[in-house]
Parts: structure tokens; C-alpha cells; sequence
């Protein structure tokens, strides 16, 4: 004992700190969710990084498969109520493959949009599919591979923020939230449409289908089972509508509200930014 305490005394005061300060930092290390496993927050961008690269080719097919079309409804339905102003400039955050940008120039021809995604990919196909689009000025598009928590984009440039199925997958809605807030101008429009807590009426048939069903598709029709059984997991991972609603008052939206779709398989978020 006395030699342990011996060797103990010998080793610098410095390197003993060091110690102490690596075993603290282990300690406090962080997890969050990825779907139903829990993983070290520095790990979760890059799992999902993964799963919508493996995807980005077949996500519009899988897609359709997933919800059997209606997920067109919702988007349509989504960028058809939106408020948009007259030479608008639009940010679509994990806008991918285009899907809801090019509706949004379909419903607003003045608009000049940026569509953002983390993952490259899946900007990729958006930039393909934007050249068969003929009925859309592609010279309003612009496309940026860019973190949803750490946006590079001026303060206070963008009259609407939008996000489509995409801030579940991001470790720190919050974070987000905060983004947009400082991206739009003052009286700016945040919408986000997500999947959210469906009724419980149809919560049997609906968990029934998603986790028997969905990954199955996935298997057949992209050769990736574990990519859809993990984003049949996130959905159960975000926050309820109520929840959620709160973040966006908590990070300072205001007129916060929200509607839900098909008994609230999904669900579309709105908030003002205050004008002063």
C-alpha cells in the first residue's frame, strides 16, 4: 500500500490532472437516440449522414411505397397553405431532392429558393430532377451542403423557412429552431411539416404497418432494411406536436400553432419571428 502511494506521489502533479480531467470528460460524455439505440451525440450526424446517402437514389421511390402516395398530399397541401410573399427568398432546409422547393416555385414563380441539405447525395439527385422539371425557372434554385445546426447563412435574410421530414433526424431540434430563428428576418415565417404522435385510434394499425411493413419495402425496393427500420424508429423518437410546439415558443417564435394530418401522422408547425 505504502509503495502505491509512493508511486502515486511520483507521478507529476500535471499528469495526474490530465487523468482526472480525461476520466471527467468520459464521464460527460453525451448520447442521444439513433432510432431506438442510443449513441454518442458526436456519432448520430454521421449515422444519419449514412443512411440518406445509402438512400438519396431510391428515397422518392420509397417514399411513395412508404405512405402509398400520400406523403405528395401532405407536401402539396403543406406548400399550398404557405403565405409567400412577392420576390420571397426561401429557405428550405434538408430539402434533399427537391421535392418541396420545386413546389414552392410552382406555387410562388417570384420566389428565389435555397435549398440545403447535410448530405450531398441527396442534393444530387435534387440537382438531376431540377433539370426534367420544365414548368420551374431553375435559375431561383440554389443548393448548399450545409448543417442544420450550424447554417452558414446571413442573420435575418429569408422572408420562410421550411423543413420537410427532416428535423427529426438531427440531433438538436432545438438547435435548429434557434438557426432559423436568427436566419429569417423580423416577421419572418418558420413552417416545418413532421411526423408526429398519431391518434391512438389509429396507433395499432399504424405501428403495425410501420415496423412490419415499411423495413420490408425498404429491403425490396432499396436493398436497405436497416436505413427504413431506422427511420420508422425516429419518427417515435421526436417529440409529440405539444412538445414540439413549445421548443419553437421557447427559442422565440411567436403565433406559434399547429395542424395536424392524417389523425396526426403528421404534423405542420408554424411560428412568426417578432418583428422587434
Amino acid at each position: 500500500m505504502k509503495r502505491a502511494v509512493n508511486i502515486l506521489k511520483n507521478v507529476p502533479k500535471s499528469s495526474r490532472n490530465l487523468r482526472q480531467f480525461s476520466s471527467a470528460a468520459e464521464s460527460q460524455k453525451k448520447t442521444t437516440h439513433f432510432g431506438f439505440t442510443d449513441v454518442d451525440e458526436t456519432e448520430k450526424e454521421k449515422k444519419v449522414h449514412d443512411v440518406f446517402a445509402n438512400v438519396a437514389k431510391k428515397y422518392d421511390l420509397m417514399n411513395d411505397a412508404m405512405s402509398m402516395g400520400v406523403h405528395r398530399l401532405w407536401k402539396d397541401y403543406y406548400v399550398g397553405g404557405l403565405q409567400i410573399p412577392y420576390n420571397a427568398k426561401i429557405l428550405d432546409m434538408a430539402g434533399g431532392t427537391g421535392d418541396i422547393a420545386f413546389r414552392l416555385l410552382r406555387h410562388s414563380p417570384t420566389a428565389k429558393v435555397t435549398v440545403s441539405d447535410i448530405n450531398q447525395p441527396m442534393l444530387d439527385v435534387g440537382k438531376e430532377r431540377a433539370q426534367s422539371e420544365r414548368d420551374i425557372q431553375t435559375s431561383r434554385l440554389e443548393w448548399v451542403c450545409a448543417n442544420a445546426e450550424q447554417m452558414p447563412f446571413e442573420s435575418n435574410t429569408y422572408d420562410l423557412f421550411t423543413m420537410s421530414f427532416g428535423i427529426r433526424n438531427c440531433t438538436h431540434p432545438e438547435k435548429v429552431v434557434r438557426e432559423a430563428f436568427r436566419v429569417l428576418k423580423p416577421g419572418g415565417q418558420l413552417t416545418i411539416l413532421e411526423f408526429s404522435e398519431v391518434n391512438s385510434t389509429l396507433k395499432p394499425i399504424y405501428d403495425a404497418y410501420s415496423f412490419n411493413v415499411i423495413p420490408v419495402l425498404g429491403e425490396i425496393l432499396a436493398s436497405d432494411r436497416s436505413s427504413y427500420q431506422y427511420l420508422v424508429e425516429s419518427i417515435r423518437k421526436f417529440p409529440n406536436q405539444d412538445a414540439f410546439a413549445q421548443i419553437i415558443r421557447e427559442e422565440g417564435f411567436e403565433h406559434v400553432r399547429y395542424e395536424n394530418l392524417t389523425l396526426g401522422v403528421c404534423s405542420i408547425h408554424k411560428g412568426t419571428k417578432p418583428r422587434k
